[in-house]
Order: C-alpha cells, then structure tokens, then sequence
C-alpha cells in the first residue's frame, strides 16, 4: 500500500529534523572556545591586547593574554613542508585567549595524521580563501603563529620571543642565538648543538633521576616476584 500524504509529510517532517541535528552536531564548534563570539560589552566582554589576521584579511581576532603561555621554533618536517618555510614560529594560549571578530565562519580545517580537512582534534587552521595557517588546534590549547599578529612596536613583539627550538635535528638552517635545542620534543629529548651548558648539564641530571627510578621501580617489582 503506498504511503498517504499524511505519512509522506510526516516522513519528510523527520528527514529535515534529523539533517538539522546533524547539522547542529557539525556546527557545535562554532559555539565552544576558541570559535566563540566575545560580547562586546558586558560580563562576557573580551579584553582585547592584540590583533592579528590572514593574508587576505578575511579572517581577523583578537588575544586578550599579554604574553603566550610559551612560544617555540619548531623545525620538524611537516611543520617545514605545511607553512613552506624553514622552521614554524608558535606561541601556545589557552582557547578562551582567542576572539574571532571576522571570518570564523570562512576557516579550513586538515588533520596532518590522517590527511583528512575534517574538525576533528589535533588539526590545523587556515584561512578557507588565501589559505593562511592560522593556528593549530589541539585538544586543550592552541598554537599560534605571531607572524599574523599586528604588533604595534618591539616591546610587545619581545613578549612572543621563543624559549626554545623543538626538532632540531630536521633543521634546514642553522640559529646559533644559545637557546635551548631539542632533537624532538622539548623536554622529552636531548639537548644538542649550542645549547647553552647548564640546561644541557639539568638536562642529563633529569635523564639520570629518570633511569634511576626506572631501576629502583624494576627492583622493587623483582624482589614482589
């Protein structure tokens, strides 16, 4: 018996509820930190320090935190061969340092893992039209590029100066500037080339704790048996 035209409009009523949930399901994003809309005024007021935006101007925010909670030069491969430059230049804030005042609505997304443009945690952020990197998104914190930020004189720029080199062992130049530099993570690898004596010195103390450790725990675990 073919359905009646109750049935079909019921039918088709269902079909549009169900795309809008999907729908609101992927749109979730734009509502949660970082993508969130500031109020100009009132308690959600953002305290806007900097400005910063893509190459095209389509995308503009705003960061209401004087000094990123860390900033890195990053010489891995991908980071090199995503941003077509010789090392990545990172600050890390927290989500809710972020307000989007223009164009949040026109960014792309790609998972560097699985090679994928879906939102889906860590990924990386550009602009969707002039494809400017504007940050990565991870799953607590975000990482941005200073390079988009308008600075206004040296003072402020100074505040975003690196701590640290990460992956410098996939460099394509060298910096001698005596900062830290790490062949992989920072503070999960060995320091090498010119950084400076005593962090190289804490570091191996830390190697040395770590191994320790490891074999007092392996003792212990021996000894239960």
């Amino acid at each position: 018996m073919a359905p009646s035209k109750d049935e079909k409009a019921t039918a088709k009523r269902s079909a549009s509820c169900s795309s809008q949930e999907v729908e609101g399901e992927k749109n979730e994003w734009k509502f949660r930190a970082p993508y969130k809309i500031h109020a100009k005024d009132g308690d959600d007021k953002f305290r806007a320090l900097y400005e910063g935006g893509c190459h095209c101007g389509r995308v503009k925010y705003q960061l209401s935190r004087e000094k990123p909670l860390d900033a890195k030069f990053c010489h891995c491969s991908t980071c090199q061969v995503l941003h077509g430059a010789p090392f990545q230049w990172a600050a890390i804030f927290h989500k809710e340092d972020i307000n989007f005042t223009h164009g949040h609505h026109d960014l792309g997304w790609y998972d560097s893992g699985d090679k994928t443009t879906v939102h889906k945690l860590p990924c990386k952020v550009s602009c969707a039209y002039c494809r400017s990197p504007i940050m990565d998104e991870g799953r607590n914190m975000i990482l941005l590029f200073p390079s988009l930020i308008k600075f206004k004189n040296k003072a402020e720029k100074a505040k975003f100066d690196v701590t640290c080199h990460m992956f410098y062992e996939q460099r394509l130049v060298d910096i001698p500037d005596g900062k830290p530099k790490w062949s992989g993570m920072s503070g999960q690898s060995d320091l090498i080339e010119d950084s400076p004596a005593d962090a190289i010195k804490k570091r191996k103390r830390e190697v040395e704790e770590e191994e320790n450790n490891e074999g007092e725990k392996d003792g212990k675990a021996a000894k239960s048996d």
